[in-house]
């Protein structure tokens, strides 16, 4: 029941006044929708809004903090996807390349009939490979991206390359391994040392530390009878958050801030640029951010296309409606967001630990999120 007030509070927040972001996450989290949260809204230029919400333990009433850090899930994908570009600028690659010039065990992919195909790096970043998914019981104890190619190459095809859109983590984990290959280092590596530390970005990893696990979020379930419970991250298992007896999930594995996003989202905002360093082309921002998936169906929500690593809002509504067309981001499984809107200059964050939303992408605390943070100066 009180997930059902939630919802009729936030769908006619418009055809009301739209709660102001305090009052719209004060709602999700009486009615035990989330435990709370961090939300962000920033320009070109700096940060214009920056607030914790509810708690991060609930047990403990841990309040949550402007710092807490939140697995973002696949907000991971357009990290990788930049990672990508930034080879492409360098001129180790282009996204046009077939996956096999640069591992070349994919020379051996095939259909469901047999027969050899190719794939693309772009089709690997639109979602339109065909890749089937590695489960993670035959992914074991892999823990290298290297390791896991083989599994991927062994399974057939689900379609052609190139004639359907269909959410592929594979894929992305695919484009990660040539960045690898063409760059001569480890994932975490390259984005440490090309990304992250230039950006000042000091609590992105894959592989936090004991340290960034006392500020980890907890993740909780919302259950039937309208309470939370405590969930795991879905991807772990049993090892600890700080091991490395796991491979670096370039599909959605890594830890972050809502500042240290932020700094990542600006300077996709900037054209590639942010204080006075440039990561990116223009060109290259510009090709990760434009629609790449034609005219295919594509998820989460209606209106939208897909770009390199990020999904594209075509037609803004429903909880893209406070976006402009042409906004692009990406949200993550247990409910964080970020999208930018190149039109309003603006950037929004929101991170959240839930694991059992319906459809993040779709939720009504996301709608409610975005109307807030429009009406923000």
């Amino acid at each position: 029941m009180k997930t059902l007030c939630l919802l009729g509070f936030l769908t006619v927040a418009q055809a009301r006044t739209v709660p102001s972001m305090n009052e719209a996450m004060a709602a999700a989290i009486a009615a035990q929708e989330i435990a709370g949260a961090v939300t962000l809204v920033a320009n070109a230029d700096r940060t214009l809004h920056l607030a914790a919400h509810g708690h991060a333990d609930l047990e403990t009433q841990t309040p949550m903090r402007d710092d807490t850090l939140f697995w973002i899930a696949s907000m991971t994908k357009p990290i990788t996807a930049a990672a990508v570009m930034m080879m492409q600028d360098a001129g180790k690659l282009s996204v046009d390349d077939p996956v096999s010039k640069f591992l070349p065990e994919f020379k051996e992919l095939k259909d469901h009939r047999g027969k050899k195909v190719i794939i693309t790096l772009k089709h690997c970043l639109t979602h339109s490979s065909g890749l089937r998914e590695v489960s993670s019981e035959e992914s074991g104890d892999i823990t290298t991206l290297a390791d896991l190619m083989p599994l991927i190459v062994a399974q057939p095809l689900e379609f052609a390359p190139g004639t359907r859109w269909q959410y592929s983590q594979t894929s992305i984990n695919t484009a990660a391994r040539i960045v690898e290959v063409v760059s001569g280092q480890s994932f975490p590596d390259f984005l440490e040392k090309r990304l992250f530390a230039p950006l000042g970005m000091k609590d992105s990893t894959f592989y936090p530390n004991l340290e960034q696990t006392r500020r980890l979020a907890n993740s909780y379930t919302h259950t039937p009878d309208g309470n939370l419970e405590k969930a795991p991250l879905m991807f772990l298992g049993k090892a600890p958050l700080s091991s490395r007896e796991r491979y670096p999930r370039a599909n959605g594995g890594l830890f972050s801030t809502a500042s240290d996003y932020a700094k990542f989202s600006r300077m996709l905002l900037r054209g590639g640029e942010l204080d006075g360093k440039r990561y990116l082309s223009k060109n290259a921002v510009r090709e990760m951010t434009r629609i790449q998936s034609g005219d295919l169906i594509t998820g989460f929500t209606p209106g939208n296309g897909w770009g390199l690593g990020c999904c594209v809002v075509r037609e803004p509504q429903g909880p893209s409606a406070a976006l402009s067309s042409g906004s692009f981001g990406h949200g993550g499984a247990y409910g964080t967001q970020a999208w930018i809107d190149p039109v309003k200059q603006r950037v929004h964050i929101l991170l959240v630990q839930r694991a059992n939303f319906p459809n993040s992408d779709a939720s009504s605390l996301r709608q409610a999120f975005h109307e807030a943070a429009a009406l923000l100066p």
